[in-house]
């Protein structure tokens, strides 16, 4: 498979979530994806788990008040970047870049002292990206190029 080169912040889109072109820091020392989330909610509804999440910061240009609810969701112990360990909730979406959708997952977090509201880790960068940390948004300017 050929490996898209992306630098040090991209902009990706994530279509279930409908969030476009969001601004996302390229970390090859995390191991997970983050996303910054204010507010979830584990339910039941139905008799099934159901967890409910609205992601960004009000504040965020890009913040769309979406409730998002699934039932595809896990805990998974993470460590921040202060060293500690935390449990967070982990959930799966569509990633778009370089116009190819792909699945992975991301740990809810609050990420409100952070300047970018996504982390991408090396379990989604791996055998997909070359980081090139000299350059910034380079799937934008791809599908800038695209006829």
């Amino acid at each position: 498979m050929k490996k898209f080169i992306i630098g040090r912040r991209e902009k990706i889109s994530l279509p279930e979530w409908d969030l476009d072109m969001i601004s996302s820091k390229v970390d090859t020392g995390a191991y997970t994806n983050a996303i910054h989330c204010e507010w979830m909610e584990e339910k039941e509804i139905n008799g099934k788990k159901i967890l409910e999440f609205k992601l960004l910061s009000p504040k965020h240009r890009l913040y769309n008040g979406k409730l998002i609810q699934t039932e595809k969701y896990s805990q998974k112990k993470v460590k921040n970047s202060f060293g500690g360990a935390e449990l967070r909730y982990k959930v799966s979406t569509k990633v778009l870049m370089f116009n190819q959708e792909f699945e992975t997952e991301f740990t809810l977090s609050d990420r409100s002292k952070m300047r970018n509201a996504i982390l991408l880790g090396r379990k989604m960068l791996k055998g997909k990206f070359i980081v090139d940390v000299d350059e910034t948004n380079l799937s934008k300017k791809h599908k800038a190029s695209q006829p």
